[in-house]
């Protein structure tokens, strides 16, 4: 080693909430006791770096240079976090040793190593990818199996690799690595989850799922327990529109970063679905730890939020889900950092009449004391009701519903009808960013694309008067007859329209909430 000072600079990448940014790993040797540092604010995780990489160094035969070295990972005022960081670092070491050429500023590195030198899958990969093109990298090394994820990112050139050996060798002309090939995105989508052709009798509560999923409209079942509450609910993906390309790389980014992109698997394809049972907190329901993760809210960002139990999850877990169901993002403010996830999702949950389930049951009693009842009902604020569109009762199903030989529609059917309804809501608001359905339709909107008949504006009006809504429940109201219009191929709203989504307003009526 001529000279004695040694230097090597490897781009890598980091992620901060859901936005990738460069990381530069420089390695310098310089004369001096042999010690390793390792500085650019760097976690417990990136700190254990310096001991993964000496023993992969020896491991794969290398030489561990006997001198000073020291690791920056600049931008130096950015946390970071995990063990990504692995593999440019030995790749740095040994270019500043001299052991390979020094890779050019258009080629990143990131996993993380094993004591042998073998290459781990990180989290996070898919937005690193998507920021390594904006900043001009043209090829990416990592782990083999976030090779599908990261090929993805259009005009990037992916390597996967089995072990740091494997990348050393290509760097230096003996041995080239095969790139990742990217999976098509087919956006046609069949699902193949329960179809609500299981479903016998409700007819109600499908036509309420039915402009539910052709709005995007958040939902309420109420019923007595066995009335298919959840069975409902399960089957809600199955009439949604397939993800688009867009929507796809947006979920599958939250999905990268909170590690449940399985391996091997490029896009998330289907819907999410979240169910989290009622003893959730609400630290987990809009994300949040140490170092912020995505919450259950944006784990289901474009697809389904199913909260079975409503009454039964604390007040605290459900006063917080009020923002995220108005904004469609949460930010998340924690010591190491803010992070912002997006989540627009659809809020479906389901509860019982009363405590003991049977209030209004043709046959059973409810044994339920009123003042039993106001408090089971208190358990969920006016403001959180307010947010939720269509309030359904589920009934009590009929024999002659459960013995019929046929059930009901099939999924295929139903969701035909919600993808064309969501096609014409796609044309009409392509001049408005981020509105994609009608539930996300702004209230300076409604006015313009809500055109009521003489009929309709006198059921309206009357329906106010007599009831006393909010405004939001005012707009709430615009917006799911919009959808039954919609679904008629309508593009006036009607009498029949708005008769229908007051009906859907029940529970402002029945509950007296606190």
């Amino acid at each position: 080693m001529g000279g004695w000072d040694m230097f090597a600079k490897v781009t890598s990448l980091g992620v901060t909430g859901l936005a990738g940014y460069l990381v530069q790993v420089e390695a310098d040797l310089s004369g001096g006791l042999p010690q390793f540092n390792l500085v650019g604010l760097p976690d417990s995780a990136v700190k254990e770096s310096s001991e993964r990489v000496r023993s992969a160094v020896k491991n794969l035969h290398y030489q561990w240079p006997a001198s000073r070295i020291t690791v920056n990972l600049a931008p130096a005022d950015v946390r970071k976090t995990g063990p990504v960081y692995d593999l440019p670092v030995f790749i740095g070491i040994l270019a500043a040793q001299g052991k390979l050429p020094a890779p050019g500023p258009e080629r990143a590195f990131l996993g993380e190593l094993g004591l042998d030198g073998t290459l781990r899958p990180v989290t996070g990969v898919l937005p690193m990818a998507l920021a390594a093109v904006q900043q001009g990298v043209k090829e990416l090394f990592l782990p083999a199996e976030n090779a599908a994820e990261a090929a993805v990112a259009a005009g990037l050139t992916v390597y996967p690799a089995r072990s740091a050996q494997d990348v050393v060798l290509h760097l230096c002309g003996a041995e080239a690595l095969t790139p990742a090939q990217p999976d098509g995105y087919d956006e046609s989508g069949v699902w193949l989850g329960p179809d609500m052709a299981d479903v016998r009798g409700q007819s109600e509560a499908r036509r309420a799922l039915e402009i539910a999923a052709a709005g995007g409209h958040n939902l309420l079942l109420v019923g007595p327990p066995g009335t298919g509450k959840s069975m409902l609910a399960k089957r809600l993906p199955g009439i949604l529109p397939p993800l688009t390309y867009e929507e796809a790389l947006e979920t599958s980014a939250i999905y990268s970063v909170a590690g449940l992109l399985r391996g091997g698997e490029g896009l998330v394809r289907a819907r999410p679905f979240r169910s989290p049972h009622h003893s959730v907190s609400a630290t987990a329901i809009v994300g949040g730890g140490t170092l912020p993760r995505p919450g259950e809210v944006s784990l289901a960002h474009n697809g389904v939020l199913f909260l079975d139990e409503l009454p039964e999850f604390s007040r605290d877990t459900l006063e917080v889900l009020r923002q995220p169901l108005e904004d469609g993002t949460v930010t998340v403010s924690r010591v190491h950092g803010t992070a912002s996830y997006p989540c627009k999702f659809m809020l479906v949950a389901a509860m019982n009449p009363c405590k003991c389930g049977y209030l209004g049951h043709p046959t059973r009693e409810c044994t339920c004391t009123p003042s039993a009842i106001a408090q089971y009902r208190r358990r969920i604020s006016g403001p959180l009701l307010d947010r939720i569109d269509l309030h359904v009762e589920a009934l009590p199903i009929e024999y002659k519903d459960l013995a019929a030989a046929q059930g009901g529609e099939s999924s295929a059917a139903v969701r035909g009808r919600v993808i064309a309804a969501r096609t014409l809501q796609r044309e009409r608001y392509r001049a408005l960013p981020g509105v994609r359905c009608n539930a996300q339709l702004p209230g300076s909107a409604l006015r313009k694309f809500c055109p009521l008949t003489p009929a309709a504006e006198r059921i309206l009006r009357g329906a106010f008067e007599r009831l006393g809504y909010s405004a939001r429940a005012y707009d709430r109201i615009l917006r799911v007859a919009r959808t039954a219009a919609d679904l008629d191929g309508s593009e006036m709203l009607d009498a029949a329209h708005l008769s229908e989504a007051l009906q859907y307003r029940s529970l402002d009526r029945k509950f007296s909430l606190a």
